[in-house]
């Protein structure tokens, strides 16, 4: 949903070391500011953009992830997840869509991928592969075909691994194989600079 006006709820914590993290202040748990989940849904009424965004570090490793989610779930907004896939998805609240980031080798953290989410993807969820080099796209490309994820109800989603591989190397590859993905680019980075925070 690239564009549209969104809130942010960032969660602290993350058991992974990606390489390519850029978020590496929302690792420790005890980072960021304490809030009650009151106190967010407030913020998220007050601030009345159509879109939320959940993320991390990694939201399910959160205790109260889920419950968050089901107060999001009755604010009139579109509710995301982004997670990393290390953790099951089966519990979250089908009203929200979850965008699940598959580990590429260049992640440093491929055998956290929990391939049993791969069949509670629907329509209203999203699929990111972050792409740091020509090897990732050659593993992601044989991932898709491996577990028939062309034929998957999800949106399948390319992201250039910013500063490592090219937006237009990536594209010209997709378009080269006819991929059945979408390209994705961290467009906050574009608007108000790689180094940017808390945009």
């Amino acid at each position: 949903m690239a564009g549209i006006p969104c809130t942010f709820i960032r969660l602290a914590g993350c058991p992974l070391r990606c390489t390519y993290c850029d978020t590496t202040q929302a690792i420790p748990v005890d980072s960021g500011e304490w809030m009650a989940m009151g106190d967010i849904i407030s913020e998220v009424k007050q601030r009345g953009r159509p879109l939320v965004l959940v993320t991390g570090g990694e939201p399910l490793a959160q205790k109260q992830c889920v419950d968050l989610l089901k107060l999001l779930g009755e604010v009139d907004c579109t509710v995301q997840l982004e997670t990393s896939g290390a953790y099951s998805i089966a519990q979250v609240p089908d009203a929200v869509h979850r965008i699940v980031d598959i580990k590429t080798p260049a992640s440093g953290e491929v055998e956290r991928n929990r391939l049993e989410n791969l069949d509670l993807l629907t329509v209203n969820d999203e699929l990111k592969f972050v792409v740091c080099d020509r090897k990732d796209y050659e593993w992601c490309r044989a991932f898709i075909l491996e577990y028939g994820l062309e034929s998957s109800p999800a949106t399948l989603l390319f992201s250039p691994g910013f500063g490592t591989v090219s937006a237009s190397d990536l594209s010209a590859w997709i378009l080269e194989d006819r991929l059945p993905v979408r390209m994705q680019v961290q467009l906050h980075k574009l608007i108000w600079g790689a180094e940017v925070t808390g945009v």
